[in-house]
This record gives structure tokens, sequence and C-alpha cells, in this order.
């Protein structure tokens, strides 16, 4: 893409200011793309903000006062709104209310959805508003990202990829407007090594999402993979005692090097197969006796202090949240978005570091026993919803069934 007569503007001196007139294309184009104005990228985050560190990625951080888990949400604004204001982290204006809340994502922003830049822009919008009131974001990679980075675009809906056509566009007139400028270095050419036979919206997914791209190394590369927040593990599929023997730390670090393009195409082995941490399904069958507690149980005790694991991964169709293994284990994944199911939005939330409810758009529930999960999975199989599994609490009425599924 080439500006309309850009070759006949003079060359403006920008050595003077090159960092001011370079964030301001930024900012420009992420309004433009994403509807919102980031401003400067946060130094640091959790224990290594207490710490004076300067890292964007953290493994363990500090128990929470009030916790939020937010399962999949693939490319679903709308729901992703929804499943924040639920949560009352968010208000109607797109701001920030939730204090020190500490919310975590557990994965699958990418695929199966039409405005998956927005949605993640929104919530890397909201990181930032969190930080300066003592509260924070933290946004995973699921294995929809790990399929993105790699190309692997067999998700992707039409929509995303008009989306991501839309951002190539604005990001072309960014570096464009930079190139204008003395005292500049010139911007890299993400789109120079793509075949130009492909359409151009493909070319500029891979130019965005490709290890080292704009979108990759800028976002993904600073969320974690795997997060300990206080006693509760968060992963997007699952963790297995091999996993553990290899070092959180060190996983986290690995993906990180590798989304920035430091190393091959494809990541890290153990975000590929069955038993990838991205993908296991070990922990997130709905019946529980598929469920496999004691390895469960053998995992959690490897990690210092950890109580339980939350998930995503997984639809929870006829249950919602729930959680089995005496509440070692919860799934979050209730198949919110448009792509996956249309569900009601639900989220978790934890107080205290132990107390455990679902948030819905009916109120607040509690968690079940697992005696009593079982008991309500008989009498209501086959019921899609949150309600064979949920209670209201106490002060709640009941709400009826219908009320309860999207």
């Amino acid at each position: 893409m080439t500006l309309s007569g850009r070759d006949s503007w003079p060359e403006v001196d920008c050595s003077g200011v090159p960092s001011l007139f370079s964030s301001f294309v930024d900012t420009f184009v992420d309004f433009v793309v994403g509807g919102q104005i980031l401003g400067p990228q946060p130094t640091s985050s959790g224990s290594d903000r207490e710490s004076g560190g300067s890292s964007l990625l953290v493994t363990k951080v500090p128990a929470a006062e009030r916790l939020i888990a937010i399962g999949d949400i693939h490319g679903d604004l709308r729901k992703a709104k929804e499943a924040l204001m639920i949560a009352e982290v968010m208000d109607e204006n797109e701001k920030w209310i939730g204090g020190k809340t500490v919310v975590v994502q557990v994965g699958d922003l990418l695929d199966r959805g039409g405005q998956e830049l927005k949605t993640l822009y929104l919530l890397e919008k909201l990181k930032g508003e969190a930080r300066k009131q003592g509260g924070d974001v933290h946004i995973m990679n699921g294995n929809h990202e790990i399929m993105n980075i790699e190309g692997d675009f067999r998700y992707v809906e039409p929509k995303g990829f008009a989306e991501f056509g839309e951002w190539g566009k604005w990001f072309k007139i960014g570096n464009a407007l930079k190139e204008q400028c003395k005292g500049l270095e010139k911007p890299t050419d993400f789109f120079e090594d793509i075949p130009t036979n492909l359409p151009e919206n493909l070319r500029a997914r891979l130019a965005a999402l490709r290890p080292g791209g704009p979108i990759s190394s800028r976002f993904l590369a600073a969320h974690p993979t795997v997060l300990v927040v206080g006693q509760t593990v968060f992963v997007h599929g699952g963790l297995l005692p091999k996993h553990i023997d290899h070092g959180l730390e060190n996983i986290n670090e690995e993906v990180r090097r590798w989304i920035l393009g430091e190393k091959k195409w494809y990541g890290p082995k153990y975000l590929h197969g069955r038993q990838a941490l991205v993908w296991i399904r070990e922990y997130s069958n709905e019946q529980e006796s598929r469920c496999d507690c004691g390895l469960l149980e053998e995992t959690l005790k490897s990690i210092t202090g950890a109580q339980r694991m939350v998930v995503g991964h997984t639809i929870q169709e006829k249950l919602g949240i729930n959680a089995v293994c005496n509440n070692k284990v919860v799934r979050v994944d209730v198949g919110m978005s448009e792509g996956c199911g249309n569900f009601a939005p639900e989220v978790l939330e934890v107080k205290g570091d132990k107390e455990l409810t679902v948030l819905t758009r009916s109120g607040a529930l509690r968690l079940m026993n697992d005696d009593e999960v079982i008991t309500l999975l008989r009498k209501y199989r086959g019921r899609p919803g949150l309600a064979s599994l949920l209670t209201p609490e106490k002060d709640k009425p009941q709400v009826p069934f219908t009320m309860q599924t999207a």
C-alpha cells in the first residue's frame, strides 16, 4: 500500500521527537483498528511490580482479595463485555471499576469470531486501567493462540480474516507515515516474505500473528501460558506432572521467546499433542468419572501452595461453570461465544483465596459439592445450562431454568 501522492511529500525532520511521533502513529492505528487508546505499555505486573522488576511476564503472583476467572471468548466482543460487567469490573462505558480485583482470562480469544482484535484491545486497555488501581488483568495463551501463531487458521471465520485485513491496511499506512520522517528507523516490513498471491486478508493475519509479528510480539508474548494466583493455578487445558518437572517459569519464558521470534516457527513440544498443556482434557470431561482426580491431586501437590486448578478449553455445555474432585478443578469454558454454542456468560469469583462463587446474568450461585453434582446430573441429564449444577445463595430467590441459558 502507498499513500496518495506520498512521493511528492516533503520529508519531515523527526529526529528531535522520534519516539513521540512514532507513538502518535501507533496510537492512531490502535484506535482505528481496536477502538481503544491503550497508552504506554505497562512495565510490570504482580510480584514483579512489587519487587521493582521490569518483566511483563509473570508466573506467580500473590493471592487477590477478589479474583475473577473468565473462560474462552473466541472473538465475541459482545459476550466479553457482558462477562466483564457480570463480574462488576467494567461499566457500560468500558471503564475499569474493579478496584484491586484481579481478572484472569484463560485463553482462546482467537478464532470462531469476527472481533478478535477488538476483544484483545479491550482487555489490554482494561489491564492498564486496573493496574493504576492496584488490580490486574491477565490474558493467557490457549491452544487457538498457539495455532494462529503457527499459521494454523482452520477455525478462523471470514469476519476474522477481514478484521485482520483492516489491521493490515492501517498498519501499512502507519509505517508509510513513519517513513516520511527523517530520524526514524525504517519500519520492518512484516509482509515482505509472505507470498503475494495469497489473499490480502490472509497475508495480514500471517504478518500480524507469526512469531515476531506485530500483534504476537506486542501482546501474545506478554501473556502467560501458566499462571498461579495465590492458591489457584490457571492453565488453558491442564497441567501434568511432567509439565511441573519442566518448570512453570521455564514454560512461560520459552513460549515467550518463541512468540517473539527467537526460535523456530513451531512452538515447544509441550504445546502440541493430546498431552499438551493447552490441549489436554483429562480434568474437563463433564462426567466426573472420566476426570482423573488422582492425577490432578499429584499435579497440584507438586506446586507449592496450590489448592485448585482452573481450566478452559472444553465447553461445559450441560453444566456451566463447575468443579469436581472436591473442588480441586474448576472448568470455566461455558461456550459463551456465538461461534461456540452462544450460551449465557458466566464467570468464576474467588474471594479471600478460598470462597468460590459463580456469577451469572441471574445472580450469584454457589458451587456444589461432588455428591450434589452427581445427584443433579442424574436428575437433569441432557438439559443444557448451569442449572444442572448450581443453586442460588441462601439470600437469592430460585431462578427458573429457562432464564439461565442463552
